[in-house]
């Protein structure tokens, strides 16, 4: 579709956080007319979901024209979880969801009461879901049969982080670490103490890998699709 046909999408898709960044509503717009692949839901695979929450603030060190709006970033929430026995996700670097519980209506409503759980973020106060990406099953073996949906949400920029004790940490990094999507780095991570190459994204001294690095990838692309 051409850059008109976006333009003409925009006008159905307004809210003040799409206003905190100008990819954010072209983003918004793509969304809700590709939604994510579902994945087949044979043999009733149990199901989780996860929220890749953006929010965009004032570049560090930008100078503006006076009466001009700030130079924004955006940048994305990451968890690290806690060293856990038994847990086959213990101490990697992950987006905030877990698993369907019962009283979850839909799986927005994982995705929403996990990120408020784990990190304090409100996304159904103070966010704005935006739409899914495709569905993702583990491809590590030793994983159990699990279906996630990543859903894409927006907060305000100003919202404190208050992490539970499932976690070692939450932090935001900038999108620009994940933004070109043919860029891939090889680390090696230990799973059930073997070594194991793995494709992945680099944040500091943290390697970002497994279904964390294919969703975050998958959003690459999809700023990718918009951007001129």
């Amino acid at each position: 579709m051409g850059g008109g046909g976006w333009r003409r999408r925009l006008t159905a898709v307004r809210h003040p956080l799409l206003e905190s960044h100008p990819l954010l509503p072209s983003l918004a717009a793509h969304l809700r007319a590709h939604p994510g692949r579902l994945e087949a839901d044979d043999g009733n695979p149990a199901r989780a979901a996860v929220a890749i929450v953006l929010r965009a603030r004032p570049e560090a060190g930008s100078q503006k024209p006076e009466g001009s709006a700030p130079i924004r970033e955006l940048e994305v929430l990451l968890i690290q979880r806690a060293d856990r026995e038994g847990d086959p996700w213990s101490g990697q670097v992950a987006l905030p969801g877990g698993r369907r519980q019962a009283d979850d209506a839909t799986l927005q409503d994982t995705a929403i009461r996990e990120t408020l759980e784990e990190t304090g973020v409100d996304l159904a106060e103070h966010g704005l879901v935006l739409g899914t990406l495709d569905e993702l099953r583990p491809r590590t073996p030793v994983l159990p049969p699990i279906i996630v949906t990543p859903f894409v949400a927006v907060a305000p920029a100003d919202l404190p982080i208050q992490i539970s004790d499932e976690l070692a940490d939450a932090f935001w990094t900038p999108w620009s670490t994940f933004a070109d999507p043919a860029r891939i780095d090889e680390s090696t991570v230990n799973v059930r103490g073997a070594p194991w190459k793995v494709a992945s994204y680099l944040v500091g001294q943290r390697v970002v890998w497994g279904m964390t690095e294919r969703m975050l990838r998958q959003l690459a692309e999809r700023f990718a699709s918009i951007q001129p």
